[in-house]
């Protein structure tokens, strides 16, 4: 991994008063298109992409750079990746959830909160910035996780799994279908002495045979959609399903989806229009 060369697009986007949603909507349509990690600037985004993964068309399907609700400009150069933790070192700062959870990396002082989580912010989505992860450590913090088996699905850098076991959860899996997310939740496991958490790479097809008392999914609308009934039969009886990874205009597809496999919506937290569901069998 050492050699791999990274490219960096800048986009800026306008105007100012709506650029937080132009910001997530390009965010969300990077991702479907391969950008692996996203660092959001004062005037837009920064997206990186593996070079290897790269290709001249890359940006003809990102829909926002065609409307004429936003104003886009980017431009873009190759990033040696032994230069990330000093960008991450620039742009990432602690947050703290609830007065209760904070996630912070090694070089920020140790706050006063009840748990604590420790995270290397490499190339990984996950650091609890984003919405969608801010609101599923939410969703953590208020529920019981007491001697409960749980999964963390799509785990990026496993820091939701790391505040389970926090919690109290007793067995735990976390998959990332990404190389790097996977390398990057095993050393931020063992930096937060985590002890019952094992990490896999790969999908949804590693829960055959299966069972959870807790799912956690936060990847994006069409991968839940298609993995649905894989998680409905991975939840033992009496079982939590928290998603995320998608908008409130989603919840029709993502609730008639959950309903087809016995799944019941009893909480909603929304954000800056992502939001995330809680479901019981």
């Amino acid at each position: 991994m050492s050699n791999t060369i990274y490219l960096g697009y800048y986009f800026k986007v306008g105007p100012a008063e709506t650029r937080n949603i132009g910001t997530e909507i390009l965010i969300a349509e990077l991702g479907y298109a391969g950008f692996e990690s996203f660092v959001e600037t004062e005037d837009g985004v920064t997206a990186y992409i593996q070079k290897e993964e790269w290709k001249e068309e890359i940006l003809n399907d990102i829909q926002i750079l065609e409307s004429e609700e936003f104003d886009i400009s980017y431009t873009f150069d190759e990033i040696e990746q032994t230069n990330w933790n000093e960008e991450w070192e620039k742009n990432f700062n602690p947050i703290v959830v609830d007065d209760l959870c904070s996630v912070r990396a090694p070089f920020h002082e140790k706050p006063n909160t009840k748990f604590d989580i420790v995270i290397e912010p490499k190339m990984s989505f996950g650091t609890g910035h984003h919405e969608t992860t801010h609101m599923m450590l939410q969703h953590i913090l208020q529920n019981d996780f007491t001697n409960k088996t749980v999964l963390d699905m799509g785990c990026g850098t496993g820091v939701l799994a790391v505040l389970a076991e926090m919690k109290g959860a007793t067995k735990l899996d976390a998959i990332d279908i990404d190389n790097w997310c996977y390398l990057n939740s095993l050393e931020n496991v063992q930096r937060n002495n985590c002890n019952n958490i094992s990490v896999y790479e790969g999908d949804a097809s590693l829960l055959e045979g299966k069972k959870y008392d807790i799912i956690i999914a936060n990847i994006n609308r069409n991968i839940l959609l298609n993995d649905m009934e894989t998680y409905a039969k991975s939840l033992n009886e009496n079982g939590m399903l928290f998603l995320s990874g998608f908008y409130n205009n989603d919840i029709p597809a993502i609730e008639e989806k959950c309903n087809k496999n016995m799944l019941k919506l009893t909480e909603k937290l929304e954000k800056n229009n992502w939001v995330a569901l809680k479901f019981l069998n």
